[in-house]
C-alpha cells in the first residue's frame, strides 16, 4: 500500500477516536458499537505502521552515525533484520478481509440424515456453541426451536452476539455445511456403530439498515407457544410466523414474551437469511471480487466428522484432526477454528502475492 493511502488509514483512526470520544456518539448504541468495531479492527494497523516507521527511522539514523563509530554498524543490521517481519505483518494486516467479520450471526441446526439419532446429534452440536459463546462472553438466544421426541432437535435457530468489539462471524463462518457423526446411537441395542448428520447453516445478523423489507412482501400469523416457559408462554397468542412471500422463506419465533418481540426477532432473523441470499447471487456473479468463506460453499459437503469412539474430531477442509472431542463437544472449539482461519489466511496471502 502507497504512503498516501496508509496516511489516508491514519487519518480515519484519528477521525474514529475523535468521535468515540465524543458523549453524544455513545448515545446510539448501534452507531457507537459500529465505530468501536472499526477502530479496534485499525489499531493493530496502525500499531504496525508507527513501529515500521520508527525502525526505518532508527535504521537510517544508525547507518548515518555507523560512519562514525562502528558499534552502530551492528545495532543497524540488527534493526534491518526486524524490519521485514514488520512488512510482512503489515501486508497481511492490510488483506482485503470480509466485511462481515465483526458482526453477531444467526445460527441454524437442523437434523438430518438418521432419524432421531441425527436429532439428537443437533441437540450436541447447540451444547456445543451455546458452551463456546459462554466460554467467550458472547450472549448467546435461543430464538425457535422444535424438538424431537428423544429430547433432540429437529430444527433450532440460535442469535450469537459478542461483547464490545469482538467479532462473532469471524470465528464462526467456517461453522456451515455438513456435519457427520459417528457412535453407538442411544437407540441402538446392538452396539454397532451408525453415522448420521446434522446441517450448519450460518449468517452474519444485517444491521438494520442493510436488508430493506417491503412489509406488503409479508404474511405475518400468531398462533399459541408450545413447550417450557411460563403459563404466559403456554395460554397467549404470542408466537409468530412470518413468511416473505417472494422467496416462500418462512420465519418462526415464539421464545420472547410478546407477540411483538417474537416478530422483531423473527424479521431479525428473515433479514439475516436474505442478506445471505444475496451475498450468494454477488459470489456467483463476482467471485473473483469477493471470497466468501461459508455462503459459497456447497453445504451438500461433509465438512466435519466426529467419531466418538475414537473421541476423534476431523475437519475435512484442511485436513484437521485431533483426538479432544468430548473437550471440543464442552465448547473448547479454539483449536479447529485456528486451523481454519489460518488456512484462510494462507490463502489470501498466496492470493495476494500472485
Amino acid at each position: 500500500m502507497d504512503s498516501s493511502s496508509l496516511r489516508g488509514l491514519r487519518d480515519e483512526y484519528a477521525e474514529l477516536e475523535k468521535q468515540l470520544a465524543d458523549p453524544a456518539v455513545h448515545a446510539d448504541q448501534a452507531r457507537a458499537r459500529k465505530l468501536g468495531r472499526r477502530y479496534a479492527e485499525l489499531s493493530p494497523v496502525i500499531k504496525t505502521i508507527g513501529e515500521l516507521d520508527t525502525a526505518r527511522d532508527d535504521l537510517a539514523a544508525a547507518q548515518e552515525l555507523a560512519h562514525e563509530d562502528a558499534a552502530f554498524a551492528a545495532e543497524a543490521e540488527e534493526i534491518a533484520a526486524r524490519i521485514p517481519a514488520l512488512e510482512a505483518r503489515l501486508t497481511e494486516l492490510l488483506l482485503p478481509r470480509d466485511p462481515y467479520d465483526g458482526s453477531d450471526v444467526v445460527m441454524e441446526i437442523k437434523s438430518g440424515e438418521g432419524g432421531e439419532e441425527s436429532a439428537l446429534f443437533a441437540g450436541d452440536l447447540l451444547r456445543m456453541y451455546l458452551r463456546y459463546a459462554e466460554r467467550h462472553g458472547w450472549k448467546a438466544e435461543v430464538l425457535d426451536s422444535v424438538e424431537s421426541d428423544l429430547g433432540g432437535y429437529k430444527d433450532v435457530t440460535v442469535s450469537v452476539k459478542g461483547k464490545g468489539t469482538d467479532g462473532v462471524w469471524a470465528r464462526l463462518k467456517f461453522e456451515g455445511g455438513v456435519h457427520r457423526v459417528q457412535r453407538v446411537p442411544a437407540t441402538e441395542s446392538q452396539g454397532r456403530i451408525h453415522t448420521s448428520a446434522a446441517g450448519v447453516l450460518i449468517y452474519p445478523e444485517p444491521e438494520e439498515v442493510e436488508v430493506e423489507i417491503d412489509p406488503n412482501d409479508l404474511r405475518i400469523d400468531v398462533f399459541r407457544s408450545s413447550g417450557p416457559g411460563g403459563q404466559s408462554v403456554n395460554t397467549t397468542d404470542s408466537a409468530v410466523r412470518v413468511t416473505h412471500l417472494p422467496t416462500g422463506i418462512v420465519v418462526s419465533c415464539q421464545n420472547e414474551k410478546s407477540q411483538i418481540q417474537n416478530r422483531a426477532r423473527a424479521i431479525q432473523v428473515l433479514q439475516a437469511r436474505l442478506q445471505a441470499i444475496a451475498e450468494e447471487e454477488a459470489a456467483s456473479k463476482a467471485a473473483d471480487a469477493r471470497r466468501s468463506q461459508v455462503r459459497t460453499v456447497d453445504r451438500s459437503e461433509r465438512v466435519r466428522t466426529y467419531n466418538f469412539p475414537e473421541n476423534r474430531i476431523s475437519d475435512h477442509r484442511v485436513n484437521y484432526k485431533a483426538y479432544n472431542l468430548d473437550q471440543v463437544l464442552d465448547g473448547e472449539l479454539d483449536g479447529v477454528l485456528d486451523a481454519l482461519a489460518n488456512a484462510d489466511r494462507e490463502e489470501r496471502l498466496a492470493a495476494a502475492g500472485s
